[in-house]
């Protein structure tokens, strides 16, 4: 496990800080399944106003240090997505320099809302500032693709409909001003144990063109579509059931779903008060939970860490 910290290996002033911002999935179809055992995807992402943060800072070679409330269930840093990243990108960018780098990890771990991707995403975005990487002489997406299939749209940062295994990316239509609750019932659900619990027929692609004028249009459109692995996670973790019966009870949800394998569930609302009253009450009922309220954020680079 990372140990946090200590205090001489903060970075000081001249540290490049990047958030690392929670990236959910509004709606989730399972395509298909290729050859090598992947499945494929179609699904509509943006992100969450909460966030991880990466901080880099000048140093002879490259050293992680983790801390913050979940930093205790990660790896030790030679396996870690964040070091991992910031080694790709060091081999592909031919750079001589180190950095010394910081995972402020404040978002549960394996919790269906990019975690480990969002990290890498963050720490290539803080070392190609801090190194003055050229990104018209490295191909930036494919070093995040190495990394994870998840990697390159958190590294885009912008709300988007995902193809393939997650590499295909297109930009979705402007997203309306939203705001969302997170519940997390506080276990970890790894990835390809939902998938493989997942049955049934395959779905199919359901993106659109339209600009959902309000949060509420917004809604509508995904309750047309579905998160397609939920029934698979509630079966191995019933705490997910739960997490969505307690947002669907909140007043002003106009949706509750879970986030890509979960276990993170979320709950979209018109008002933030709204937002922030529901979190209120699911938190003081449910003390052991991880609940946040946040905006619906379409663009990440407008996020400050």
């Amino acid at each position: 496990m990372a140990a946090p910290a200590a205090p001489e290996a903060r970075p000081g002033r001249d540290a490049i800080a990047q958030p690392a911002p929670a990236k959910l999935n509004l709606y989730l179809h399972v395509t298909g399944r290729r050859p090598d055992g992947y499945h494929l995807l179609d699904s509509l992402i943006a992100f969450a106003g909460v966030c991880d943060v990466v901080e880099a800072a000048p140093a002879d070679d490259l050293s992680l240090a983790v801390v913050g409330p979940f930093a205790a269930a990660l790896p030790a840093a030679d396996e870690n997505l964040a070091l991992k990243a910031a080694r790709a990108l060091k081999q592909a960018a031919g750079v001589e320099a180190g950095a010394r780098i910081r995972l402020d990890k404040r978002l549960p771990v394996a919790a269906g809302i990019g975690g480990g991707s969002a990290d890498a995403a963050a720490t290539l975005g803080a070392l190609v500032r801090l190194w003055g990487v050229d990104t018209r002489a490295v191909d930036l997406g494919a070093v995040a693709l190495s990394l994870g299939a998840d990697v390159p749209a958190c590294a885009k940062g912008y709300a988007a409909f995902v193809g393939g295994i997650g590499e295909q990316i297109a930009r979705a239509p402007a997203l309306p001003a939203a705001w969302l609750v997170l519940v997390n019932p506080g276990t970890a659900l790894k990835t390809a144990a939902v998938f493989e619990a997942r049955g049934g027929e395959f779905g199919r692609p359901a993106r659109f063109d339209e600009s959902p004028a309000t949060a509420r249009v917004l809604a509508e459109l995904l309750r047309t579509r579905d998160n397609q692995l939920t029934q698979a996670a509630v079966g191995l973790l019933p705490e997910i059931g739960e997490a969505l019966a307690a947002i669907a009870a909140a007043d002003g949800v106009l949706l509750a779903r879970m986030s890509g394998s979960g276990a993170t569930c979320f709950g979209l609302f018109a008002e933030a008060g709204q937002a922030a009253g529901a979190a209120a009450l699911i938190g003081r009922d449910r003390p052991g939970w991880w609940v946040r309220a946040t905006p619906l954020i379409a663009d990440a680079g407008a996020l400050t860490p």
